[in-house]
Parts: structure tokens; sequence; C-alpha cells
């Protein structure tokens, strides 16, 4: 499944009301480390049948940025029946992000 870009439009429909656990990106297309990580976040996406794989530009959506108190990105968070349950930040290799997923 390709990444889900969201919104503060979508982003209770598409996260909190998900029945799988959800990864969110939170980055910036002006953010060194976040172009690295954006293609492995891509090939994730494309590889996890069992979870989405999700991104928030937090210069396109900045109150969703502040709601989850994102001061460094990129930030990543995973929800969980609607509740944030893990959350890291900086350049993560491939095998860090599945494993976030856990």
């Amino acid at each position: 499944m390709a990444v889900l870009h969201l919104t503060k439009e979508n982003f209770q429909k598409e996260v909190l009301e998900a029945d799988v656990p959800v990864l969110v990106d939170f980055w910036a297309t002006w953010c060194g480390p976040c172009q690295m990580v954006g293609p492995i976040v891509e090939e994730i996406a494309d590889e996890v049948t069992d979870a989405k794989i999700c991104k928030v530009d937090v210069d396109q959506q900045p109150e969703l940025a502040r709601q989850y108190k994102v001061m460094s990105i990129p930030t990543f968070l995973v929800f969980k029946n609607g509740e944030m349950v893990k959350r890291d930040m900086g350049y993560k290799p491939k095998d860090e992000l599945l494993d976030l997923l856990k």
C-alpha cells in the first residue's frame, strides 16, 4: 500500500480510527534526514500489509505537528487503537522503523 499523506481533515479517520497499527512520519521538504529516510518509509509502505504508513508535512500541517508536540523532524509516531504508543526521532534504518510497528 502506498504512503498515505495526512491532513488535519483525514487524521482522525485514517489514524485514530484505524483498525491496524499506524506509523506516522512527521517530515519537511527542506529537512536533510527526512529526505534520507523518505525512500525507506516508501519502501516499508509497499511491503507492510498489516499496518498503515503515513506522512505529515509539518509545513503544510502545523496544527498536527503542534498537537503531537513535534519539535524535531523527522519524528515517527506509532498509533494503536487510537492511542500513541511509541515516539522516535531522527534518521532510522529500515529495521528500526519496522521494529517501531511491533
